[in-house]
């Protein structure tokens, strides 16, 4: 099982994303977060669209956050990447 949550700043890529997950199965449960309770082939197959087709889009405004519920994994791509990282400035 997985938990898909986003805030994507263009209209159009939203709707697109959102339509995506809708269709592999995704169950929405507010207006940006998804659980998706799939075969793992189901769960692969939108990991990789997302990986290949939609990350590349994503601004610095964008965050995706996948938490992977059965291996205890958290994947992040736009701006939640740089959240938990130390930032130091001189």
């Amino acid at each position: 099982m997985m938990i898909i949550s986003y805030d994507i700043a263009d209209d159009k890529l939203r709707n697109r994303f959102s339509k995506m997950l809708t269709k592999n199965g995704a169950i929405r449960l507010q207006f940006s977060v998804y659980e998706v309770n799939n075969t793992s082939r189901v769960i692969d197959n939108i990991l990789v669209k997302i990986e290949d087709v939609y990350s590349k889009h994503f601004s610095g405004a964008d965050s995706v956050v996948i938490f992977e519920i059965g291996n205890a994994k958290i994947k992040k791509y736009g701006n939640a990447i740089h959240r938990d990282c130390d930032v130091v400035y001189f």
